[in-house]
């Protein structure tokens, strides 16, 4: 019965729509007529009313704004010019101080020169002035030249790589040697953020890196007054995560020496002679600096004892590896540079590489004793929000035949033992139990009982 209703209410709203919008439209143009006539009425303001709009749309402090806005102004100029040329990220100068004349006739003036490699120097007489040098242009020929005008005799020598110009191969200018981008990258720019103090249970050990690699460095007048070479070599040993290379990072941080740092797999090449090449720049990079320490981490991928004839790759292996025995005590002098290496497994050194004289001190890093495991949770837990009623001694107890690497990792299971029951705190509860997992249930993946046999 609604359903008729409902029908002819819908036909009476579509016939009231027209209707509506009608109005709407009627009153949209009443009110723009209007609008209209408003501003055909409108007058323009006389003089007396601008100056009364001008006196009052201004603060009574807007004068001294100005003045300071402008004196600020002047100051950021003044400094600009006090701070001469600003250089850009782009590293060029602003267009008002471009002198393209100049430049132009620069560049005129500068002739392209070719890369050479001075191979011999030739003496004619007992004068400098009358040398000759033989020079090699890659994918040229072998020249015999003099040398420019702006070159100095003293400034050539055998080896170095000069540039030549394009017409008479003249020798225009010594050039620095060529070094290897892969070999650049390893200096660590940046001092590690490791101390002596946050090596634990190596006290004995860091004493002795100390005497071999710092106080030389440091104090060289001592050995110079009793008349000895210090140790320029040292061997650090041990199995997996007992300190080694945290070491060497604390004696990098406490030194202003360059430390560069190699991966022994690093000098693994695919081409015949790369590894041994990337040896030789290496020192000669090290050479360039007022002190430099190479730390070598993982010395058995490269410095494994000779055994027969070996594959093409083993070959490779083996030059790179007499490539460092030859710069560890060859004929050119090593300067003040001190090496560490680090490995895991000595048993597999060739003799050759450790003798005395290349590697004069061997340091055997151990498994920490109880009070070295103390203090190894000491310095892992200063970073930690922890209790202060843990009993520290207790938990390197139960920590037997542990390195600083288990010990580590005990302290972050014990964090993630308290996050997961939403604490804000570590309690010596969350301790024993991640010293009951990391400890006990991971022992069969420990290799430390494996290495303690080749140590």
């Amino acid at each position: 019965m609604d359903k008729p209703n409902n029908k002819k209410e819908d036909a009476d709203a579509k016939q009231d729509t027209p209707s509506d919008d009608k109005s709407t439209t009627k009153a949209k143009d009443k009110e723009t007529k209007k609008n209209d006539d408003e501003l055909d009425n409108a007058k323009a303001l006389n003089e007396e009313e601008i100056r009364l709009m001008k006196a009052y749309s201004f603060g009574p402090y807007d004068d001294d704004i100005k003045d300071l806005e402008k004196g600020s102004k002047t100051l950021l100029q003044d400094i600009e010019n006090a701070q001469g040329i600003k250089e850009s990220d782009r590293g060029l100068a602003p267009p008002s101080q471009w002198d393209l004349t100049s430049d132009k006739h620069a560049l005129q003036q500068e002739q392209p020169l070719l890369v050479a490699r001075c191979t011999k120097i030739i003496e004619k007489g007992q004068s400098e002035d009358e040398r000759q040098y033989m020079i090699t242009i890659r994918q040229i020929a072998k020249y015999v030249v003099d040398l420019g005008e702006n070159v100095a005799p003293t400034d050539i020598e055998e080896a170095m790589r000069v540039g030549v110009d394009r017409s008479k191969y003249r020798i225009q200018i010594p050039l620095p040697p060529k070094i290897d981008a892969s070999v650049t990258m390893m200096t660590v720019e940046e001092k590690p953020d490791v101390t002596y103090d946050d090596v634990g249970g190596c006290k004995e050990q860091i004493e002795k890196l100390r005497e071999v690699v710092e106080l030389p460095l440091l104090q060289p007048g001592k050995f110079v007054a009793l008349g000895i070479d210090p140790p320029k070599g040292v061997l650090l040993y041990g199995p997996p995560g007992t300190g080694k290379t945290l070491s060497a990072r604390a004696v990098a941080n406490r030194t202003d020496a360059t430390f560069i740092r190699v991966i022994g797999s690093e000098l693994v090449q695919r081409y015949v002679g790369e590894g041994a090449r990337m040896v030789r720049e290496l020192f000669q990079m090290a050479r360039s600096r007022k002190a430099c320490i190479i730390f070598f981490d993982e010395i058995d991928a490269i410095g494994g004892a000779r055994v027969g004839e070996g594959a093409f790759g083993d070959n490779e292996v083996q030059r790179t590896m007499l490539e460092i025995v030859n710069q560890l005590d060859g004929f050119d002098a090593r300067g003040n540079i001190k090496v560490l290496m680090a490995t895991n497994r000595p048993d597999t050194l060739d003799p050759a590489l450790v003798r005395p004289g290349r590697l004069d001190r061997k340091i055997e890093f151990g498994l920490p004793d109880l009070e070295g495991r103390s203090k190894i949770f000491k310095i892992h837990a200063s970073k930690m929000n922890c209790d202060r009623l843990i009993r520290w001694d207790l938990l390197a107890r139960l920590c037997p035949n542990s390195t600083g690497a288990d010990i580590r990792s005990v302290c972050t299971e014990a964090g993630m033992f308290a996050i997961r029951e939403r604490k804000k705190m570590v309690s010596e509860k969350h301790f024993l139990k991640a010293v009951t997992k990391v400890i006990k249930e991971y022992k069969k993946f420990s290799s430390t009982p494996t290495y303690m046999v080749y140590n």
